[in-house]
């Protein structure tokens, strides 16, 4: 079969401002045609481009003419030693997750001076009890939290929430607060826990955390879906627009089976590659979401 190029000019805006532009680019393609949407994620990989917002693909054409490379891979170095890197809030009596949701209690069940009455001479414990809302601090949301047929905590595959191999993708500074599919286009997610680093954690424990947060677009929320993305998470207060009634990235991934861990933070302490992500919950049955202890492994 004879070689494919596309031909084109593009035009990039950048999520934190700016742009590139190129014209009569030319870029070797698998098949007879491309459609606009797959050449733009080639142009982000292949460029690697970060923090992308639009891509706007003008004058294409398709001509016969031979490949004229090959495939480049460059990997991040990974750390020499093994190290844990903790990407979850500390839960506090009182504490304000999301507006309208209740502050945790946390209190004795049994008082260290009450066990004295229980136990020998000398010997104390105590015995702690907490009320809360599962959702509360860093938190995993499974299928059951948005459809009562979907699996619950108890149905959870292990698989998908420990030792996931992770990458992170970086758009804090960004000027605009959704984040769309060209975000992703220079990173493989497939099979990966995604980590989107916002730097919206700072405000974590102030005001300003409730208002105005970066999120996903739902195209962003298909694109990670069909490029197989195993877990999806964000240092925000909601993975969705909380404007928006409809939840279309909750909608999206939980559909697919695709965990969701929001609240994360020190996501700024991650490479991009190189590591592995887990978020385990208790095993809760008829339960959608509830506290981890979200952390990474540096490999």
């Amino acid at each position: 079969m004879t070689d494919k190029r596309a031909v084109f000019d593009f035009a990039i805006e950048f999520s934190n401002g700016g742009g590139i532009q190129g014209q009569d680019f030319r870029l070797d393609i698998v098949g007879e045609n491309i459609d606009d949407e797959a050449l733009a994620a080639h142009i982000i990989a292949d460029l690697r481009l970060l923090m992308v917002g639009k891509v706007h693909i003008l004058n294409k054409r398709i001509i016969s003419e031979p490949h004229k490379r090959g495939a480049v891979v460059e990997s991040e170095q990974a750390p020499d030693e093994d190290r844990f890197i903790d990407l979850s809030h500390s839960i506090e009596a009182g504490m304000i997750t999301y507006k309208g949701l209740p502050a945790p209690i946390i209190c004795d069940h049994l008082s260290r001076e009450q066990s004295h009455h229980h136990y020998a001479p000398g010997t104390e414990f105590q015995i702690g009890r907490i009320d809360m809302g599962a959702n509360t601090g860093t938190y995993l949301d499974t299928p059951y939290h948005r459809y009562a047929e979907g699996f619950d905590l108890s149905g959870l595959d292990l698989d998908t929430v420990a030792n996931v191999p992770g990458v992170v993708v970086r758009v804090s500074g960004a000027t605009t607060r959704p984040i769309d599919w060209p975000a992703f286009a220079a990173t493989d997610v497939r099979d990966k826990a995604v980590l989107v680093q916002t730097g919206w954690s700072r405000h974590w424990r102030t005001d300003h955390y409730f208002e105005g947060h970066p999120f996903l677009t739902e195209h962003a929320a298909l694109y990670l879906r069909e490029q197989g993305a195993k877990l999806v998470g964000i240092d925000s207060l909601n993975i969705d627009d909380t404007a928006d009634g409809r939840r279309p990235v909750h909608t999206v991934l939980l559909a697919a089976g695709i965990p969701i861990v929001e609240h994360l933070t020190h996501l700024d302490q991650l490479p991009i590659t190189g590591f592995v992500f887990s978020a385990v919950p208790p095993k809760i049955k008829q339960m959608g979401t509830f506290p981890v202890r979200a952390h990474a492994r540096l490999r």
